[in-house]
């Protein structure tokens, strides 16, 4: 098992460099990097580095009848929050008035509440048409009113250069997929490359460059991978194999793998995915090893099918209750900012909740039939598993599995309240990554584990390649590259019909569809959200698509099926050793036209009979 294991991860971590296939992704970065930038991308150069200054100065003359340097502090802060909000799409003014503290510190705008209260006070005594139609104006210099030729040669250099970010960006993303698709170096080290090529293009500097590089995704991936340590080390991980599939009369991996899908998909609508797939990764990897050991052969089409039914399952509810992930929340948000239109937590379930039931069995199916295990029965490592069970304690638990599965419990606990209660009770926003390594850390101070099980049984390589991932989204989003790519995206469907109705929330659907691929499901919904919402609220303007754009951009966000970084659960489950970045796109292309086709037969039917309260349909 161990020497096959070895020579799985042989794909990914131990082979040297392929110069003759590295060659081809550093090329065509080499040459993007080189060609004139398109008009296209300066375009968005212009918009990103100018549109802020001249929207402001629109504001402030408009307003107050003064340039932005010589209004009063209260005033700077006014025209830097309705800039804020144009960039995001946001024109009403009850949006406006409900920006807070929080609002301001999350958007870098200084702030005071004394200042607050000015503007608001401000702003109620502007008839809402008249904010509004402020705010469209400033929506319209900054993204058709100003261009190249307009601005002065100070900054024109800027704005060119801003334009090569851009650029710069889009290659960023040919490299890693072409890396990713032709393994010609280590993952991990591609994730290094990022960063590396954002300094040496001036995307970021060195200081800010490795910070980048983290966030609370990242360290519960890397506390994940702990627990997932703790468990495996104190014979847990076999106490819940039992407890899945002890009862099974023909443990057939069919059943196995049907049952980890229906466990899965519905917990990821209330619990994170990423605590999902590191809760469930030992347990794959003890049925097959367990497997080998009985059957004395190693299968491995067999670990892959078992590892990749995790990260597919983990991948699938998420989108279909606003507690599964911020993405739902950041849409909720873009269509009350944008529309003043709240979709509530029932109503978000009510209408997309029922998608599961195409969800599940389409992907149950799917991995049965991209996976062909020769070992197919798994009664004899079930057997393995209940007597190794029996052996450790004559059957009972032990203190260190009680251990492990109090601060498991405790951790499982933080996250579900860490937005409310936690909050609440210390004052204190921990973030699920920040607990996630405090339970690890809880592991260490128990006696459960020591630091030389952490270096060597935690996959490093998998954080540094998720922390990557982090980074690249990032400079999509700084850029204005993912701006670009789902405009460019848009007027490419345009042509072909799909500029209205259920065309319009395709094209949108795959936009994001595409670009969630290659980063974060959040920073997608944040760069696409206010594109795809505007185009619903300019072509069906006050009817049900805008909801209904809200929620498809959202579970279309949730598609990463394709890459290891697209999602936490495809990089936790890759940690195993057992797959290679194929076989993620084994079965993720399929899936992701299958799910596409359902949330559309969902869109076209279920979405269309219910309308939405309020709103006349879009038919």
């Amino acid at each position: 098992m161990t020497e096959q294991k070895e020579n799985v991860k042989l794909s990914g971590y131990d082979k040297f460099i392929n110069w003759k296939l590295f060659a081809f992704p550093l090329g065509l970065l080499i040459l993007i990097l080189l060609i004139p930038t398109p008009h296209s991308m300066l375009d968005v150069g212009v918009e990103y580095s100018m549109g802020p200054k001249y929207v402001q100065e629109h504001f402030a003359r408009t307003l107050f009848n003064n340039p932005t340097t010589e209004l009063e502090q209260w005033q700077i802060q006014m025209v830097r929050m309705m800039e804020q909000s144009v960039q995001s799409s946001s024109f009403g003014q009850p949006s406006f008035l409900r920006r807070n503290q929080r609002w301001c510190e999350q958007n870098g705008i200084p702030s005071t509440p004394a200042h607050l209260e000015q503007i608001q006070t401000f702003t109620r005594q502007m008839p809402p048409d008249e904010f509004r139609a402020l705010m469209n104006k400033g929506h319209a210099i900054r993204t058709e009113t100003l261009n190249f030729e307009m601005l002065t040669q100070q900054e024109k250099v800027k704005a060119a250069k801003a334009g090569f970010h851009v650029k710069a960006a889009v290659g960023i993303v040919v490299f890693v997929v072409l890396c990713f698709m032709t393994e010609a170096i280590p993952l991990p080290m591609v994730a290094f490359s990022i960063g590396v090529i954002a300094l040496m293009t001036g995307i970021v500097d060195r200081n800010n460059m490795p910070a980048m590089y983290w966030s609370d995704a990242t360290w519960f991936i890397m506390g994940s991978l702990m627990f997932a340590t703790a468990f495996v080390k104190t014979g847990v991980d076999k106490r819940i194999a039992m407890a899945m599939f002890g009862r099974l009369k023909k443990p057939n991996v069919r059943w196995v793998s049907l049952i980890i899908v229906v466990i899965i998909a519905p917990l990821t609508m209330f619990m994170s995915d990423h605590a999902l797939a590191a809760m469930f990764l030992p347990i794959g990897i003890l049925l097959y090893v367990t497997t080998v050991q009985a059957t004395g052969q190693e299968d491995p089409e067999l670990a892959k099918m078992l590892m990749i039914t995790i990260a597919m399952a983990a991948n699938l509810g998420g989108s279909l209750a606003p507690s599964g992930a911020a993405r739902n929340i950041i849409m909720m948000g873009y269509t009350e900012d944008m529309f003043g239109l709240s979709i509530g937590f029932v109503q978000w379930v009510m209408y997309c909740a029922p998608l599961l039931l195409w969800l599940m069995p389409i992907t149950w199916i799917v991995i049965n039939w991209r996976f062909k295990p020769r070992v197919t029965d798994l009664s004899h490592a079930m057997a393995v598993v209940k007597s190794e069970v029996n052996k450790v304690g004559g059957g009972k638990w032990t203190r260190p599995q009680i251990i492990s599965i109090i601060i498991f419990l405790v951790m499982l606990f933080t996250w579900v309240t860490e937005k409310n209660l936690i909050l609440q009770w210390t004052g204190i926003r921990f973030g699920i990554g920040v607990l996630a390594v405090m339970g690890g850390i809880a592991y260490i101070l128990a006696g459960v584990v020591n630091w030389r099980d952490y270096q060597t049984k935690v996959d490093w390589g998998v954080v540094w390649l998720y922390a990557g991932a982090i980074i690249f989204g990032r400079i999509l989003v700084q850029t204005g590259g993912a701006y670009w790519i789902a405009q460019a995206m848009l007027s490419l469907t345009a042509p072909l019909g799909l500029g209205e109705g259920l065309g319009l929330l395709l094209s949108g659907n795959i936009i994001v569809g595409l670009l969630t691929q290659l980063m974060a499901d959040g920073p997608a919904c944040a760069a696409v959200g206010p594109v795809t919402l505007a185009m619903a609220g300019i072509v069906h303007p006050g009817t049900s698509m805008i909801p209904f754009v809200a929620m498809g951009t959202s579970i279309a966000s949730s598609f990463a099926y394709c890459l290891v970084i697209g999602t936490p659960p495809n990089a936790i489950v890759y940690a195993s050793g057992y797959l290679e970045p194929k076989d993620f796109l084994r079965v993720g292309v399929i899936l992701w036209f299958t799910n596409m086709a359902g949330l559309m037969l969902l869109a076209s039917t279920y979405w269309r009979w219910m309308g939405f309260p309020g709103l006349p349909g879009y038919f």
